[in-house]
């Protein structure tokens, strides 16, 4: 007689949660199964981002409601578990539980217009602009992806041809990598995003510093 298997555990739970609930978007099946996500999602989530408290701070894990206000898409439950750790407003690392497992990041994501122009002087000047070029190869390189919003066209006061116009297009500004499901338990996920946040610190501390700038000359 075959043993039984193990039921999975976190992220396998929480993932199969999400790959249910994005053909299950509705309130009958999410009020049925609102326990499980608490579960297998939330509790963990949770737990694990205390963990990371000491050495990141403290994150917000987010609700799991979507924002039905803006687009045509009126599914009313997130697909996802995210949960973000802010180093200064707009900034940060990021982590998330989806259909697919987790996944870690970390940049600046949503930012006012004065701080998102010091944003782009800083990458206008030449060294500054150059040592995140750097950081940012060195992140590819070992397998994050740049992501992010960006304009069609040069912002306003930057020429099309300048060296750096990709990285000045952006209005938020990102990495992402996956984790693989070889990474299985709360621990070592906790550990996995830990060692991820720490690989990307140089990007988060660049975009951090710029917007302390910004921040010290409105406290004058």
């Amino acid at each position: 007689m075959s043993a039984t298997p193990s039921p999975p555990q976190f992220p396998e739970a929480g993932a199969l949660f999400y790959q249910e609930l994005t053909v299950n978007n509705e309130r009958p099946w999410w009020q049925a199964n609102k326990a499980r996500w608490q579960h297998v999602v939330r509790d963990p989530m949770e737990r694990i981002m205390a963990t990371l408290q000491p050495e990141f701070g403290e994150a917000r894990v987010f609700r799991p409601y979507r924002d039905l206000r803006y687009g045509k898409d009126k599914t009313p439950y997130k697909t996802h578990q995210g949960a973000y750790v802010e180093t200064m407003p707009g900034a940060g690392w990021y982590a998330e539980l989806g259909t697919g497992g987790i996944s870690t990041g970390g940049g600046f994501y949503r930012v006012r217009p004065r701080e998102l122009a010091a944003i782009r002087r800083a990458i206008d000047d030449a060294a500054r602009g150059h040592e995140l070029e750097l950081v940012l190869a060195e992140l590819t390189d070992a397998g994050w992806e740049v992501r992010g919003d960006a304009l069609i066209t040069a912002p306003r006061g930057y020429d099309q041809s300048h060296p750096r116009i990709e990285l000045l297009r952006h209005t938020s500004l990102a990495v992402r990598r996956a984790i693989g499901p070889e990474v299985s338990g709360e621990d070592a996920v906790a550990e996995r995003i830990a060692a991820d946040w720490r690989e990307i610190e140089a990007l988060v501390a660049w975009v951090s510093d710029e917007l302390q700038k910004v921040a010290l000359t409105e406290e004058r």
